[in-house]
């Protein structure tokens, strides 16, 4: 989405630019399938450490696997933003014009 100008004397910064809305889900999709692999993983790993014997590992990754389809929801809607970090130099209006010199003579 493109930014909207505050005024029209305001310089356009693209290094603020937001990225494309393809972009934008691009990354919010790889983000939750991470997050998903990652839950199944978990699910795969208690199974394994309960089979194994591991009595204190397999609770720890159940619980993880509960929580993290919440983590993967909130991380898979977080837009990406970019912030206003720096001030351009000689932006319009920041210094005074010159007169005019029709009326100057020396």
């Amino acid at each position: 989405m493109a930014r909207q100008r505050k005024t029209d004397d305001e310089a356009v910064r693209i290094t603020t630019a937001a990225a494309s809305r393809e972009e934008d889900i691009a990354a919010r999709q790889r983000r939750y399938l991470l997050s998903m692999s990652l839950r199944s993983a978990c699910f795969v790993g208690a199974v394994v450490a309960a089979m194994a014997g591991l009595t204190w590992l397999w609770p720890f990754l159940i619980a993880c696997a509960i929580v993290l389809p919440y983590i993967a929801v909130v991380l898979a809607n977080v837009a990406t933003t970019r912030k206003e970090g720096f001030e351009l130099r000689g932006t319009p209006g920041s210094h005074p014009e010159l007169p005019s010199g029709a009326g100057h003579r020396d």
